[in-house]
């Protein structure tokens, strides 16, 4: 068990919780927001006196429990605390930024002046006018709906959880590893900015998984639930309680188990059925990091690489059939990519990316807006207060259809049903891409035939999801959860939705190996 905390902050600061775990109330609370804007505000000033022509700040004050546990006994119990203060400067063309772990008004000043000297720095090199997109000047709050905060639920509850989870997969024959955890996570951030900003947010954050893992004489198999990252969402702890993992335990490990005897999927072309999660995935891949705008404009190439698409194609290019409509969405109630506020201080917004499969728009912050004359989208983010804000995707999905997964196994004569991310590879274009799925299914005569196991599909992008011919409806769309989307160096991991429901893809390469 390991834990560190905030300590004296919260001493200094006498920061009191509301009935729901907010830092709203009370007068204790109160004078907390007041003297965390003390600060980013002190940060900001910092800057402008050295010089800086534009400034912002955050004050971040966040917590995050994990629980691990492997064959019934705990293998982790981390609760983990930090605050700091984050400070962006603008001088010419060039920002500058600096981070402290330290909260206090001459720590915050010092702060903003250091991060003006980097971008004074920065400045010896010229480049274009630095141009900042409109955004409305607000002075707001916001928190995540929650009913149940996740760290007021006794630690015992939620390890009892995971170890009865763990035991019942046990039961299954052929299991040697049965592994769950749960992670939640409560963030405070107070934005300022030189433009008259003042923004409270209060995100939480909720979720976990399970997985059983079968072990045969030569060879693993593998199966994870709600899907193979786990699942989590803006929420309480409402948002396990609600994907019933104590039902779905024995079922998970039975068919871990069946795998070790299941027939090798062969190479071949045919019709493709994803489960959600699986084209969630496919979405943040193949979608979401190639409509990144820094990307498309080879700002940004760390991890994933730049981009195949180009914005003099913007509201021209097929990205997909008809049946693909893409939206950018920091507004859906639950999804992990939702909020009130960018960490540029722009409103969470839903910004239509692909239209009957017309590429319309992308991921952008003001600065990368301005440059493409686009409105800025609300899309930057950082991960804690000592990370540069940069584009990230918030809730990416693809609008559902008017069918159903019953349905469309129903019309399908020929062809296989792929369920839950096992590896992924693409390329550094965004473009050619070869997914591998924990389990599948043969489809025959509209039915569900023999489990198929080691399942991969391959293909290239637009033709990919120009082959999208059959989509599920609302009743089977899920904002599924991304919580460890890597992205910059020094890398950042982001907490990303993508809202999906099962779909079909035509004569699409399955079972290729290598």
């Amino acid at each position: 068990v390991r834990s560190r905390g905030l300590g004296d902050v919260y001493k200094r600061q006498a920061v009191t919780r509301g009935r729901r775990g907010g830092l709203a109330g009370n007068e204790g609370a109160v004078a907390t927001l007041a003297v965390m804007y003390e600060y980013a505000e002190a940060a900001v000033e910092g800057a402008l006196a050295a010089g800086a022509t534009y400034a912002d700040a955050r004050v971040v004050v966040s917590k995050r429990e994990g629980i691990d546990v492997q064959n019934q006994a705990v293998q982790s119990l981390d609760r983990t605390e930090q605050a700091g203060v984050g400070v962006r400067a603008l001088i010419g063309s060039s920002w500058g930024f600096f981070a402290i772990a330290d909260l206090s008004r001459r720590a915050a000043t010092e702060s903003g002046q250091r991060a003006a000297e980097i971008a004074r720095a920065s400045a010896v090199v010229p480049g274009s006018p630095m141009q900042f997109a409109d955004v409305p000047v607000v002075q707001a709050d916001y928190e995540t709906p929650y009913d149940e905060d996740p760290f007021a639920v006794p630690v015992s509850e939620k390890v009892d959880l995971l170890v009865g989870v763990t035991k019942t997969m046990q039961e299954v024959e052929g299991i040697a590893i049965a592994t769950g955890n749960l992670a939640f996570y409560d963030t405070n951030k107070w934005f300022v900015s030189s433009q008259g900003h003042r923004i409270h947010q209060h995100i939480v954050e909720s979720g976990g998984g399970f997985d059983a893992t079968a072990l045969g004489e030569r060879e693993s198999q593998r199966r994870s639930y709600p899907q193979s990252f786990g699942q989590y969402e803006t929420g309480g702890y409402e948002a396990v309680r609600k994907w019933d993992y104590a039902g779905n335990a024995g079922r998970i490990a039975e068919e871990a188990a069946s795998l070790l005897t299941a027939d090798e999927m062969e190479e071949r072309e045919t019709d493709l059925i994803l489960e959600g999660s699986q084209l969630a995935l496919q979405i943040h891949e193949s979608v979401g990091h190639a409509i990144e705008l820094d990307r498309i404009l080879g700002w940004e190439a760390a991890f994933a690489g730049t981009s195949h698409l180009e914005l003099a194609n913007l509201g021209t290019f097929r990205f997909g059939s008809d049946l693909m409509n893409i939206s950018a969405d920091a507004t859906l109630a639950g999804a992990l990519g939702t909020f009130g506020f960018d960490d540029e201080g722009t409103p969470a917004q839903r910004v239509d990316i692909v239209r009957n499969g017309i590429w319309l728009g992308v991921l952008s912050g003001r600065d990368s807006a301005a440059i493409a004359g686009l409105p800025p989208g609300g899309m930057v983010r950082g991960d804690g207060y000592n990370r540069l804000p940069m584009v990230r995707m918030t809730n990416v999905g693809i609008l559902p259809g008017d069918s159903s997964l019953e349905e469309i196994i129903a019309d399908t004569e020929d062809g296989v049903y792929m369920a839950t991310n096992r590896s992924w590879s693409i390329d550094d274009k965004r473009l050619n891409f070869q997914f591998g799925t924990e389990i599948a299914w043969e489809v025959k005569n509209g039915r569900l035939g023999r489990i198929l196991k080691n399942p991969t599909y391959t293909g290239i992008g637009p033709v990919f999801w120009g082959s999208l011919d059959r989509l599920a409806g609302g009743d089977e769309w899920v904002h599924w959860g991304t919580p460890n989307c890597g992205k910059g160096q020094p890398m950042q991991v982001a907490h990303t939705g993508h809202s999906a429901a099962p779909a079909r893809f035509k004569n699409v390469r399955v079972g290729v190996r290598g």
